[in-house]
């Protein structure tokens, strides 16, 4: 056990490390934890060290995807019926865009630039049309944009871009099945379950220390995780789904959902961008350069024709445009998952998965940082609450 140990104490402290660096920079935290890694991972590496220590272990596997999960969750919970009422059309027609823009533009680049096959570019554009909801919701909490009715807008839109992505992805490459109907029939019954039981069950049991309500939302996901893996679909998926069935009732309990985000930004979120960052494989891009420049180029330019003019239609103003299409060019969980998805069914090779990889990392630190330092829409962000307020002469 004591192996466990000294991983889980190291992982952690890059944890920190990523905090303290993240609050004295001014910059997303998920930004740093992945950066952080891949600075430890290449610390490591010129000392020798072909891996890094609990990459590929089981434990840390499960901790990073129940992170992204809760991260989704929470994602979904930030949904406002009204905002989206009002809004639907154009968080609907921004997330198409975001999928189908870049799904044409990077398998255009990798067929005809690149010289791959057809499936293979195919392959490519599934996995670079992404959006990562995990690191826009990090990014709009640390700001405080979620609670806006342009936050919300934000997230649906990337939700909906990657519900592109999972379609798609299942219509060229995994045709639907049994097992999707049944994962289909469990979802649509979870739902219908959990949010006839969440309200009463939150009413009368919520706030004791046994923590029944944490404890009920945490088997709902990972019950409804454990179908969509079976079925080959992604624990994500019905995360978010869930997230925004709960959202009226879970989004009520401000101390559920501080508690919750203690949980998941405290000990899971870490292990997911700081693994993700252990994705990054230098020694690919260096051996080639052009094909990740042209990979990432055909990614961030497309997200950008797709999105930008859009935005501009529904009357963002220009900085506030910039920052929604940045946001809405990262990608980490689906576009990982697609690339692992081409490699293990022999549609790519080694190579391609590790550019494929790299690109996807990349996109969830470059346009961030970017979006971040330049367009920051400033009138939205607004302080965190109170009791998120660290005590003076406590940080």
């Amino acid at each position: 056990m004591e192996a466990v140990w000294s991983t889980a104490a190291l992982w952690i402290v890059l944890a920190l490390l990523a905090a303290l660096l993240g609050i004295w920079l001014r910059v997303s935290v998920a930004l740093t934890e992945i950066l952080v890694a891949i600075a430890a991972k290449w610390v490591l590496g010129a000392f020798g060290h072909a891996s890094f220590p609990g990459a590929r272990d089981g434990w840390v596997i499960f901790l990073a995807s129940a992170g992204s999960v809760l991260l989704t969750f929470l994602a979904g919970t930030e949904l406002d019926p009204d905002a989206f009422r009002r809004r639907w059309k154009e968080a609907t027609v921004m997330g198409l865009a975001g999928f189908l823009a870049p799904f044409l533009g990077a398998a255009w680049a990798a067929r005809q630039l690149l010289g791959w096959s057809p499936q293979a570019s195919w392959l490519a554009g599934m996995a670079l049309s992404t959006t990562s909801v995990a690191v826009v919701y990090a990014v709009l909490l640390e700001l405080g944009i979620n609670r806006t009715e342009y936050g919300k807008v934000v997230l649906t839109a990337c939700f909906i871009n990657d519900l592109g992505t999972v379609v798609a992805l299942g219509l060229l490459f995994s045709p639907f099945g049994l097992r999707t109907a049944v994962f289909v029939a469990a979802l649509l019954l979870g739902l219908w379950a959990a949010v006839r039981i969440a309200r009463p069950l939150l009413g009368r049991y919520g706030g004791r220390t046994s923590e029944v309500e944490a404890k009920f939302i945490l088997a709902v996901l990972f019950a409804l995780g454990a179908v969509a893996a079976w079925s080959g679909s992604e624990a994500v998926l019905p995360a978010y789904v869930l997230g925004m069935a709960l959202a009226g009732t879970v989004g009520r309990h401000d101390e559920l959902v501080r508690r919750l985000r203690t949980l998941t930004f405290g000990l899971l979120t870490p292990f997911y961008f700081i693994r993700a960052g252990l994705l990054v494989q230098p020694s690919s891009v260096a051996g080639g350069l052009s094909t990740f420049i042209v990979l990432f180029g055909a990614k961030t330019f497309s997200k950008f024709a797709g999105v930008f003019p859009l935005t501009l239609a529904y009357r963002y103003a220009t900085g506030e445009a910039m920052y929604t299409t940045l946001l809405m060019s990262t990608g980490l969980t689906f576009g990982t998952i697609s690339a692992l998805y081409g490699l293990s069914h022999g549609i790519i090779d080694q190579s391609q998965y590790s550019f494929l990889v790299t690109t996807v990392v990349a996109s969830a630190v470059v346009p961030t940082w970017v979006a971040d330092r330049f367009f920051l829409p400033a009138h939205h962000t607004r302080p965190a609450p109170a009791d998120l307020v660290p005590a003076a002469g406590g940080e």
